[in-house]
């Protein structure tokens, strides 16, 4: 009978230690970063950061609106350059904030900005650089979206 208690136990401890065991060495889903939203963020691109920034394309993918919140949190005026593409086909795009100042593209009366010869349809990710004041800049991939949802259809070319 004694022995029939410790493995009873034995069993239950370890049947615990399986169904528990797993939360011990899995990352916790709550301190992983990623965008909440359609675009992707940039945070390491000099002193400007880049918030949710994607491309809302027209149907065959030829032209874009490119648009993001570039948030200047630093006392002095910096552009941010942007390289949408990769080799011959790259496509550089400027965008000057002044200090203190968050500048909206297609949003809050500012025009997204036009990409013109895109070549890229939407459901497509287009590798886009981000770089500004001293930074060394950040390579990432930016979102190409369609019209579909309402609130992007105003966005499209």
């Amino acid at each position: 009978m004694n022995s029939r208690l410790i493995a009873s136990i034995a069993v239950g401890a370890a049947l615990a230690l399986g169904t528990t065991g797993c939360a011990m060495i899995s990352p916790q889903a709550t301190t992983i970063e990623y965008s909440a939203a359609e675009g992707v963020n940039v945070y390491d691109a000099g002193p400007l950061d880049v918030r949710n920034a994607f491309i809302v394309a027209n149907e065959d993918g030829s032209e874009g609106n490119f648009v993001a919140a570039i948030v200047n949190q630093t006392d002095e005026s910096h552009t941010l350059r942007i390289e949408l593409g990769e080799g011959s086909s790259t496509i550089p795009l400027t965008v000057r904030v002044p200090a203190n100042t968050t500048i909206s593209l297609g949003a809050d009366g500012e025009d997204p900005i036009l990409v013109q010869n895109l070549d890229t349809p939407a459901g497509a990710d287009i590798p886009g650089y981000f770089q500004s004041g001293d930074g060394d800049g950040t390579l990432t991939s930016v979102p190409v979206l369609d019209g579909e949802l309402p609130y992007l259809a105003p966005l499209v070319p």
